[in-house]
């Protein structure tokens, strides 16, 4: 393991890697190294716009695979997020072919992260009144409407994907690269992702995933923000009767007790709202 410096930053690779074309985007502030899925990201700084560089290609510290694969898998993931341009999306900037690998640059955003592995972001988001978590919910759904429409799935959306900037008072969504293009067949057993928020077909090899499978995740989502997350006990949700049972029909273990689409889920959502 070695360790490097860009501006001042300090971070780890398994060897040394040249880094130089990142400086394009101005001053780096920020390296996130500690990643297993073969990237490691820089936020830079240039002319008062801030920039988020994901690249594949070096050996990063905990990947455990050939660096090739991860440029791979950084190129599909490209074309996932220009198909799945959204307002809550993290926005897509350019794509850059380098000698070494494959960058992408977003937009930087300084949402606040949901995700537990990191907690003192999370409390902050958490600290959202109740119709703005409602807000980010229903701007989630409208993604996986959309997602759904263009012949998408979700794969590896958890609370990790989801950011609330608190300035700009937007929901931000991220980290969509393993979403399949439809028909998608498990082929791994259990699929990537957090197992807080997958569904049965996610972890049973040779099973569809599609827009069912996603009404779960999206009953997941709604345990996460409104109740108890793993535990659907009654009395740690925080929203009425009638939608803590749209939640609980979206997570049922059984394919065809759930809601038939994303669009079905969405509609019985907002009828509990009357």
């Amino acid at each position: 393991m070695v360790e490097q410096q860009l501006d001042g930053i300090p971070f780890r690779l398994k060897e040394p890697f040249d880094f130089g074309f990142v400086s394009r985007w101005g001053r780096i502030f920020q390296v996130f190294d500690d990643q297993d899925s073969g990237n490691i990201c820089f936020g830079t700084e240039q002319n008062g716009e801030r920039f988020f560089l994901k690249f594949a290609g070096a050996p990063t510290a905990r990947y455990q695979r050939d660096p090739a694969d991860a440029v791979e898998r950084l190129r599909y993931a490209a074309g996932v997020y220009r198909d799945l341009k959204h307002p809550a999306l993290i926005e897509l900037l350019d794509t850059v072919e380098t000698e070494g690998g494959f960058l992408t640059v977003f937009r930087w955003t300084d949402g606040v992260c949901m995700g537990k592995q990191y907690p003192e972001s999370r409390k902050q988001f958490f600290t959202l009144p109740m119709e703005k978590r409602e807000q980010v919910f229903a701007d989630i759904l409208d993604f996986h409407l959309m997602t759904a429409a263009r012949g998408y799935v979700a794969v590896d959306f958890y609370d990790g994907s989801i950011l609330y900037d608190f300035k700009q008072q937007k929901t931000v969504l991220c980290d969509i690269d393993f979403y399949q293009k439809r028909p998608f067949v498990n082929e791994m057993g259990r699929l990537w992702g957090s197992s807080r928020f997958m569904s049965p077909e996610e972890w049973e090899k040779g099973a569809e995933i599609d827009e069912i499978s996603n009404v779960f995740l999206m009953g997941s989502v709604a345990f996460a923000l409104f109740g108890g997350e793993l535990d659907h006990a009654r009395e740690k949700w925080m929203l009425d009767d009638r939608r803590y049972e749209v939640a609980l029909r979206a997570v049922s273990p059984l394919r065809a007790q759930r809601f038939a689409s994303l669009k079905e889920l969405q509609t019985a959502w907002r009828e509990e709202r009357l």
